[in-house]
């Protein structure tokens, strides 16, 4: 795919909107194990595109892999027409030098589904750390937009508790705060509800909506089913490493056009 310019409203020349994420061709393999083979994927600024599929088939890697917490043996990677990794003459990736690949993930924000909150931190302290350190913003600064987003998810009330004293929906919801007090474009979510208890699940899905509705650029992997189906405007369907199939939600629920797709589905709703 060419790179596409973009204006400052986040639209191509065509009048589409941007290209935010770019992944071509990516190959993933941990020792003998070849997880992702040669995985395409498209992400449009305002885009909510779900990630699905069975336990194994590299949903968690792919993403994993676009903010750099896993580094791909070939492929290509581009970040708001931004290149963070390609592959080179040997066949091999190359990524941009440390300093632009910490530059570029910045872009996007990661929620883990263990939450990965520091537990020795208040959740006020938890969300202006980042900020704090390395934007370099001054807690004056930092605190009231700590305390906005907050609000936002709901859990003000809790800002000088310890996550020891949260259930497990407050506290991923406070790992969300965390993540957009980086101001992102993009928001990856590692199957965010899946360590929770399901009476819990709902208030992380309403913020996660929430975020939708303000038209946040989202990549989500999830086995939440009806989410995929309600919020997302894309649908990603993963088995053994590769895309079998990819379309709107409507097409991929009502009417899936791989046997494995129907099959899967089939034992999920």
């Amino acid at each position: 795919m060419p790179n596409m310019m973009t204006d400052r409203a986040g639209t191509d020349a065509s009048g589409a909107p941007g290209v935010m994420v770019a992944a071509r061709d990516i190959v993933k393999a941990f020792g003998p194990l070849q997880v992702l083979h040669g995985v395409s994927l498209t992400l449009r600024k305002g885009d909510v595109t779900a990630v699905i599929g069975p336990s194994g088939s590299g949903k968690s890697t792919l993403l994993r892999c676009l903010n750099h917490l896993e580094v791909i043996d070939s492929g290509t990677i581009e970040i708001e027409g931004e290149a963070l990794a390609a592959t080179g003459s040997e066949g091999a990736a190359k990524y941009v030098p440390d300093a632009e690949v910490r530059r570029i993930c910045r872009k996007m924000g990661m929620v883990f589904q263990s939450f990965n909150l520091f537990p020795h931190m208040t959740v006020l302290q938890n969300i202006i750390e980042a900020p704090m350190t390395v934007q370099g913003l001054s807690r004056d600064a930092a605190v009231p937009k700590a305390e906005e987003l907050l609000r936002k998810v709901g859990l003000l009330a809790k800002r000088d508790n310890y996550p020891a004293r949260l259930s497990g929906g407050q506290k991923q919801r406070v790992a969300i705060a965390r993540a957009l007090a980086m101001e992102p474009d993009i928001m990856l979510f590692d199957e965010p509800t899946s360590a929770l208890d399901p009476e819990l699940t709902g208030e992380v899905l309403r913020t996660m909506r929430q975020l939708a509705d303000e038209h946040m650029t989202m990549l989500v992997v999830t086995h939440e089913m009806g989410f995929a189906r309600e919020v997302a405007n894309h649908v990603v369907f993963m088995d053994e490493g590769r895309i079998l199939e990819e379309g709107p939600p409507e097409r991929v629920f009502g009417a899936p056009a791989h046997a494995r797709t129907r099959e899967f589905l089939a034992h999920m709703l």
